[in-house]
């Protein structure tokens, strides 16, 4: 299976979960131009998803991954949502890709409640596990996605404040103030003439 790594996630402040649901979200074709699905590629697919199902040696099946995409893509319209109707369709609509997933409640040797999934797609299980450990745990709020729209990759907000706008200050950030700066001094120009 091939090594993924991707540089948003290797920071050592961000829990290995929400790194890989940092990852399966942006997998999604994004950016301008749009980067591919990088689930398509098995190698890459099996990558992403081997953290929610580490025996698996290859990509899900075509089918199982079409299940996979649905429930990125859900997710991914959670992080963008702008009014709380349509955050509440959006969760609506990831709760439903769970419908058939069947947990049960055990207790670690420490006596810590923990979900044990016991029937249906063990990949769509563990990823919405995850995520309902990540929101359990306060941490679910962390994931943004990048304020410069022709990038829109999603990241995990390490700062303490949590108002990180961009993925990366130097690669957005910077350019967006930039693009700002010249928009308002083209109108300051303009309305000087």
């Amino acid at each position: 299976m091939a090594t993924h790594e991707s540089p948003d996630t290797a920071d050592p402040r961000i829990p290995a979960p929400a790194a890989a649901i940092v990852d399966l979200l942006n997998s999604r074709p994004h950016a301008t131009p749009a980067l591919p699905d990088t689930l398509d590629d098995p190698g890459q697919a099996g990558a992403i998803l081997s953290p929610f199902d580490p025996t698996a040696q290859d990509a899900p099946a075509p089918g199982r991954l079409e299940r996979v995409r649905a429930v990125r893509d859900h997710l991914s319209a959670v992080l963008a949502a702008d009014t709380p109707e349509q955050t509440a369709q959006a969760w609506t609509m990831v709760a439903e890709q769970g419908n058939d997933l069947t947990f049960r409640q055990t207790f670690t040797p420490a006596g810590q409640p923990q979900l044990r999934q016991v029937s249906g797609d063990p990949i769509v299980g563990e990823i919405l596990r995850t995520v309902a450990d990540l929101v359990t745990a306060s941490t679910w709020s962390r994931l943004r996605i990048c304020g410069n729209e022709m990038c829109s990759r999603v990241f995990y907000d390490t700062t303490r404040s949590r108002t990180q706008r961009w993925h990366s200050y130097e690669m957005c950030g910077n350019r967006t103030n930039v693009a700002a700066y010249r928009a308002r001094a083209r109108g300051a120009r303009n309305s000087d003439e």
